[in-house]
C-alpha cells in the first residue's frame, strides 16, 4: 500500500523520511520498498514478529545497510553513514533489550555519555526521572526493568538528539512503568525539541503515543491509521495484527484507502466514552493461537479521551505542554479510583458536561494500568517527591498512602479549579479529600462516600468539605445511586457556575469599597472579649470569628495562607493547650505558622490558655484525674493547667513570635486569661498565670516590630477589648504609611 504522510499544517520537510527501503538477510527478504515520513511529534510503528520493525531501526541507524532506497535525516541522507556519524548528526538510539553495562553505576552510565552541551544534562534527566536519581549509585544490574529502561532512554537524551528511535520500550514493564514511559515521551515530543519514532507491539501503547499508527506487515508499511480507529476496532485489530493468520488474510480491498484519501477527523475520532479493545493482551508470535474473545472483552478498557498524542483533536507536536496539561478555562474536577468507580465517576462527569462546564476526569487507581482519564494516576503520582515508588509497591497501604499525597502536591498546584468532586469507599474518600483540603476556602468540595455517617473531620480538615452519604456501598450505577450521585453532579454543576460567576474579572464589583477580613479566634471563655472587639472594628473590618477547637483554628491559618486575610487578632490560643497536653481540641505545630509566612499584622493573647479540653468525665487520662476538673458539660470536661505546663507554653509560643517578621503585639491580660481564671472561679491560679507571661516575655526578642503589652486587665474587660482594636488599628495604619512610603 502506498504511504501516506505525516505531514502537520505547516510543516515543509520531514524529520525522517524512508523510501522504497530494501533490507536482505541473505535471500530473506526483510524489508520490502518501506515508504514513512515522521515530520514531528511521536509516530508509532506497530506489527507482529518478524514483520521487520526491529531492522528498519537499524538500517536508520546503519547497522545493516539498505539494499536499495534511502533513508533521509533533516533532508541528509543516511544510507552508507557509519553507525556513530549517524548518531552524532544527532539520531539517538535506544534498542530492544536495553544494553546495559552492569558494572557502570546509573551516575557513570550518564557521565560517560554527556558531552555538557545542549539541553539535556544528568542533572535534567534526575529531574525528568526522579528514581534515577534515587538509584545513582547502582549499577545496571541491579536495577528493575522499569529504571533499566529510563536509564537507556536517558543515555539516549544526554546526545541532545534531534529525533530519537525506540525499539520496545515497554516490553516487560510494569503497568505503571509503562505509563510513566508513555507520559514522558509524549511530553518530550510536546516540547518540539525531538521527534520520536517508537516500535511497539503493544497496541495500548501505541494508541496512547501516537496519532496516527503506522502497522507493519511483512517488511512493508501496509497502512497508516487513526490511533482510535485502531484502538476501538477489534476486528481490525485482528485483520491486521491478529495472531496466527498470513499476509493474504490481513485486509480487503474495500479497508485500504488510496493514498491520496484524506483523513476525516470526524469520522475516525468517536465523541464520548470509547470501548479499546487489545486483540494482543500477551504479545504474540507468527505462530501463537488466536486469542479467545471471552478474554479480549474482559480485558477491554473505556477511554474518555482523546490518545495522549491527539489532545482536543491537534497533534501533541502542535501544542504546548502547559497546553495540554492545565486548562486554561475554569474547570471541574472529577477525581476518584477509575479502576473500581470508573462507571460512576464518568456518570457525574457527563451530567457537569451537560451542564455547560469544562471538566477533568482524574484517576487516583493504585492498580497501575491506564483507566482513559484525563489525567492519569501516573502523572498524579509524579506529583509527589517520591514519585511512583510508593504507588508501585504493591502493597494496597503503602500505595494509598503514597497517592494521597501525591494528589494533595498534584491539587495544590493547579489553576482554574472551579470546584471538585469525587466518590469513593474509604481508600479512595482519602485520597481525595487530602486534595480538596489543599484548594482555598470557597472553591466547592463535595465528596460522596460511604464514610459520610461517620466521624468526617480527618476528611473534612480544615476547608468546607461537602460530604454526602453515599447511602449503599459505590459499587455500579442502579435506581438509587443514580439518584444520590446525579444529586451531587447536579449540585457541583451549580456551585461551579455560581464560583465562575464570582471569580470572573469583574471592573465593578472590584473597584466596589469591601472591608478588609481579619480573622479572630473565640472559645467559650473568651466569647465577651470576641465579641467587644468585634464592636469595635467592624465598621472598617469585616470580622471573620473561627471557634478555637482545633480545626478552627487550622482553618483561619488556612484562609491566611490563601492570602484572603489582612489581618489578625488572635484572642484565643487554647488550642496550644491541648496540643501539648494532649487534649481532644489541639492545634498542630504549624500554629502561628502561617502567620510567621505571610507576615501580615498580628495581635494576639493567651485566650483560655489555662484550660485542656476533655470528653466525658471517665475520658480524662488517668494521671490527670487527681488534678483541678471542672465539668463543662457531660460530654467536655476543663483540666486546670500547672504553673510548669503554663512556663512550658509560654516558651513554645515565644519562640513562634520570635519567627514572627511582620507588625506583631501581643497583649498580656495579668486580671485572668479566661472567665474561668478569676478570683472566686475554678481556675483562678495567679501563680500559673504568672509562670505563663514571664515565659513569653523572657522568651521573647522584642524590637519596634514585635512588642510585648501587659496590661492589668481581665481578657474579658472592655479596657482589654479596647487595647486589642487600638493596637490593631494602629499596626494597619502603620503598614498603609508604609506601602504609600514605598509607593
Amino acid at each position: 500500500m502506498a504511504e501516506r504522510p505525516l505531514r502537520p499544517m505547516g510543516s515543509s520537510a520531514p524529520v525522517l523520511q524512508l523510501q522504497g527501503v530494501n533490507v536482505f538477510y541473505g535471500r530473506s527478504h526483510a524489508l520490502q520498498g518501506v515508504d514513512l515520513s515522521l515530520y514531528s511529534g511521536v509516530l508509532s510503528v506497530v506489527g507482529r514478529n518478524g514483520m521487520g520493525k526491529t531492522t528498519m531501526c537499524k538500517a536508520i541507524m546503519g547497522l545493516v545497510r539498505p539494499t536499495s532506497g534511502s533513508i533521509r535525516f533533516m533532508g541528509e541522507e543516511l544510507v552508507g553513514r557509519s553507525p556513530a556519524e549517524i548518531a552524532r548528526m544527532g539520531i539517538g538510539y535506544v534498542p530492544q533489550g536495553r544494553r546495559l553495562w552492569r558494572s557502570l553505576t546509573v551516575d557513570e552510565h550518564l557521565r560517560l555519555v554527556s558531552t555538557g552541551k545542549g539541553n539535556w544534562t544528568p542533572e535534567r534527566i534526575y529531574e525528568v526521572f526522579p528514581r534515577l536519581a534515587e538509584r545513582r549509585r547502582n549499577g545496571g544490574g541491579q536495577l528493575s526493568g522499569g529504571e533499566q529502561q529510563m536509564l537507556a532512554i536517558s543515555r539516549a537524551l544526554l546526545m541532545n538528539p534531534r529525533l530519537l528511535i525506540m525499539d520496545e520500550p515497554t516490553e516487560g514493564l510494569a503497568p505503571v512503568i509503562v505509563a510513566h514511559v508513555e507520559e514522558t515521551l509524549v511530553a518530550l515530543a510536546a516540547e518540539g525539541d525531538v521527534s520520536i519514532l517508537v516500535i511497539e507491539q503493544n497496541i495500548g501503547v501505541a494508541t496512547q503515543m501516537s496519532d496516527p499508527v503506522a502497522i507493519m506487515v511483512n517488511g512493508r508499511i501496509h497502512r497508516i491509521i487513526a490511533s482510535q480507529t485502531l484502538a476501538a476496532d477489534r476486528d481490525l485489530q485482528q485483520r491486521l495484527l491478529g495472531v496466527g493468520r498470513h499476509s493474504t488474510d490481513d485486509t480487503e480491498a474495500s479497508d485500504t484507502p488510496g493514498a491520496d484519501a484524506p483523513l476525516k477527523r470526524a469520522e475516525i475520532v468517536p465523541l464520548g466514552p470509547t470501548r479499546i479493545y487489545n486483540a494482543n493482551p500477551v504479545l504474540p508470535t507468527r505462530w501463537s493461537q488466536d486469542v479467545p474473545a471471552a478474554r479480549i472483552e474482559a480485558a477491554a478498557r473505556t477511554v474518555s479521551r482523546p490518545t495522549l498524542a491527539a489532545i482536543d483533536g491537534r497533534r501533541v507536536g502542535d501544542i504546548s505542554p502547559l497546553a495540554a496539561r492545565a486548562p486554561q478555562e475554569p474547570h471541574v474536577i472529577i477525581a476518584g479510583t477509575l479502576d473500581t468507580k470508573g462507571e460512576e465517576l464518568r456518570y457525574i462527569r457527563d451530567i457537569i458536561k451537560a451542564a455547560g462546564l469544562r471538566t477533568r476526569l482524574v484517576d487516583l487507581s493504585t492498580a497501575g494500568r491506564n483507566q482513559g482519564a484525563d489525567v492519569s494516576a501516573q502523572e498524579v503520582a509524579l506529583a509527589s517527591p517520591l514519585g511512583s515508588a510508593g504507588i508501585a509497591s504493591g502493597d494496597r497501604g503503602t500505595a494509598v498512602a503514597a497517592m494521597t499525597e501525591a494528589f494533595r502536591a498534584w491539587t495544590a498546584k493547579q489553576q482554574n479549579v472551579a470546584g471538585i468532586i469525587s466518590a469513593g469507599g474509604s481508600g479512595g474518600t482519602a485520597i481525595a479529600t487530602a486534595g480538596m483540603q489543599t484548594l482555598a476556602v470557597g472553591v466547592p468540595k463535595i465528596m460522596i462516600s460511604t464514610m459520610a455517617a461517620g466521624n468526617v473531620a480527618a476528611y473534612v480538615g480544615p476547608t468546607d468539605v461537602t460530604m454526602m452519604h453515599s447511602v449503599t456501598d459505590i459499587q455500579g450505577l442502579n435506581r438509587l445511586s443514580r439518584a444520590v450521585l446525579g444529586n451531587a453532579a447536579h449540585a457541583m454543576g451549580a456551585m461551579a457556575r455560581s464560583w465562575i460567576e464570582q471569580n470572573a474579572p469583574n471592573p465593578t464589583r472590584r473597584a466596589a469599597a469591601e472591608r478588609p477580613l481579619v480573622g479572630m479566634t473565640m472559645f467559650g471563655v473568651t466569647t465577651a472579649c470576641v465579641q467587644q472587639v468585634t464592636k469595635l472594628i467592624e465598621k472598617d473590618w469585616e470580622p471573620l470569628v473561627f471557634h478555637a477547637t482545633g480545626i478552627g483554628g487550622r482553618s483561619m491559618e488556612k484562609l491566611i495562607d490563601s492570602g484572603l486575610m489582612q489581618g489578625v487578632i488572635d484572642v484565643s490560643t487554647t488550642e496550644i493547650c491541648d496540643m501539648m497536653m494532649g487534649g481532644i481540641l489541639p492545634a498542630t505545630e504549624d500554629r502561628l505558622g502561617s502567620i510567621i509566612r505571610t507576615r501580615i499584622p498580628y495581635v494576639g493573647s493567651v485566650g483560655a490558655l489555662d484550660m485542656v479540653n476533655f470528653g466525658a468525665p471517665d475520658t480524662v487520662p488517668a494521671h490527670y484525674r487527681s488534678r483541678t476538673l471542672y465539668p463543662h458539660n457531660p460530654q467536655v470536661t476543663l483540666m486546670r493547667t500547672t504553673v510548669e505546663e503554663n512556663r512550658r507554653m509560654g516558651r513554645w509560643i515565644g519562640e513562634k513570635l520570635n519567627l514572627m517578621e511582620g507588625q506583631v503585639r501581643f497583649l498580656l491580660p495579668e486580671g485572668g486569661v479566661s472567665a474561668l481564671d478569676a478570683p472566686g472561679h475554678p481556675f483562678w491560679d495567679p501563680q500559673a498565670d504568672a509562670a505563663l507571661f514571664g515565659a513569653i516575655i523572657e522568651t521573647v526578642r522584642a524590637t519596634a516590630n514585635r512588642q510585648i503589652i501587659r496590661l492589668p486587665h481581665h481578657i474579658n474587660d472592655p479596657a482589654f477589648a479596647s487595647a486589642l482594636a487600638q493596637h490593631f488599628r494602629a499596626l494597619h495604619q502603620s503598614r498603609t504609611r508604609g506601602a504609600s512610603g514605598r509607593s
